[in-house]
């Protein structure tokens, strides 16, 4: 890495300050802590690399399912399993799966069409015996919905958790003992309850032998193109001594031009005629803000005259950028994810690129179903380097204090709490 300050990279480019400080804002680069945490340095090779795909002058279609040679003999318990994105990425890390658990008939039916392999339970999990499963598992992952419950009371650690999905989560841990436990959930629960949500979390889980560590994890720098963060809680069985090692992020981002290059045609979603003609007028990588004024009020309505950037209305995807969260839909009024080009939503099979799922994995039910199950999929590839961490973390492969970031060149994340 050659870390420079802002000034230096903007003059080596031949562009403005403000052009690279409007990249790192986007998440399109990474901006770093230099010399005593004063000032902030990037990696010259990476701005410029960006730089260069911006302007066309290269281009290497970066996009790919990530698959790890071979298979390894570690089992996993998958929790929440939804149409499998989690589960996927494991099994491209090498993971074998013991059991997966799903509630909703959709995410059952998809699972079941494309692994008919893998054991699936359908049911309610609050009905389901973890035991004999004990001390047979390395495993336990699963993202599970984030509910309030309070420190107030008799504070009884798990018991006070009952109720919620998170219990059932860590009932599981408690009945299975697997070496390493993974729970994925929004960037929100850093701050949920004013943080008292994810501290009982965390809490529980050293009640219950586990020591814990979490990170936000950023999407569209580990092979997905797709800005999207997650959070990640890393609980290793503290008998065993282990670190919790989370993904090392790529100094390169994946295009969305990459992401559906040849992508096969599907069904998709279609505006109305008054939506289509507004929309018709939005500019690659624009919004609402790029309409005419009088559009503009007549498209916002009330929400025109109040603060805020509201930037996911009328959004039009750029093709040189990765793409804005995928959400259940690519038509809701407030996070529109409409087509680079053509004048209409993505399609389930381009939400599925970039998603990472491969073009044969099948999702089942009807269209609005279809993006509901990719839409809250954790990302395959994103699983994947989840998936390769723990197989490091089991295998002690980095040793603690190498753990340690460097004084002096630090990776800022927003909101990133530790």
């Amino acid at each position: 890495m050659k870390a420079v300050s802002l000034e230096v990279a903007a003059s080596t480019l031949g562009v403005k300050p403000s052009d690279i400080y409007t990249w790192e804002k986007k998440q399109l680069i990474r901006s770093y802590l230099g010399d005593c945490n004063k000032k902030r340095v990037f990696d010259l090779e990476e701005i410029n690399a960006f730089y260069q795909r911006q302007h066309g002058k290269i281009f290497q279609n970066s996009y790919k399912i990530l698959k790890a040679p071979t298979q390894t003999a570690l089992n996993a318990i998958e929790l929440f399993a939804g149409a499998g994105g989690l589960a996927l990425g494991f099994e491209n890390a090498g993971i074998q799966h013991q059991l997966l658990v799903e509630y909703d008939c959709a995410c059952l039916e998809t699972l079941r069409k494309n692994r008919p392999q893998w054991p699936i339970i359908g049911a309610d999990i609050k009905t389901i015996d973890f035991s004999p499963f004990y001390q047979k598992i390395e495993i336990v992952a699963g993202g599970f919905p984030c509910q309030s419950f309070s420190h107030a009371g008799y504070r009884r650690g798990l018991e006070d958790t009952r109720g919620t999905l998170f219990f059932e989560f860590a009932r599981c841990l408690r009945e299975v003992q697997p070496k390493i436990a993974i729970a994925e959930n929004v960037k929100g629960l850093l701050t949920h309850n004013k943080g008292e949500t994810l501290q009982i979390m965390l809490d529980v889980l050293e009640d219950l032998g586990y020591h814990t560590e979490y990170q936000v994890v950023r999407a569209q720098f580990l092979d997905v193109p797709q800005k999207r963060e997650r959070l990640f809680i890393i609980a290793t069985r503290k008998d065993l001594n282990l670190q919790p090692i989370f993904p090392t992020e790529n100094d390169y981002i994946i295009s969305l031009r990459e992401a559906l290059k040849n992508c096969p045609a599907s069904s998709g979603l279609i505006y109305n005629k008054r939506k289509y003609t507004i929309m018709k007028q939005v500019p690659p990588g624009g919004n609402w803000r790029d309409l005419p004024i009088e559009v503009q009020k007549e498209y916002m309505k009330n929400s025109y005259y109040q603060g805020g950037g509201r930037t996911g209305f009328a959004k039009r995807l750029s093709w040189d950028e990765p793409a804005l969260t995928v959400t259940c839909s690519p038509a809701q009024t407030q996070t529109e994810r409409c087509h680079p080009d053509e004048t209409r939503p993505l399609t389930v099979r381009e939400y599925a690129r970039i998603q990472t799922f491969p073009d044969d994995w099948e999702f089942s039910k009807n269209l609005s179903s279809q993006y509901k199950q990719i839409g809250n999929a954790v990302p395959v590839n994103l699983a994947y380097h989840i998936g390769r961490c723990a197989i490091a973390t089991l295998e002690n492969k980095i040793p603690l204090k190498s753990q340690q970031k460097s004084p002096l060149i630090q990776l800022i994340i927003p909101g990133l709490q530790t």
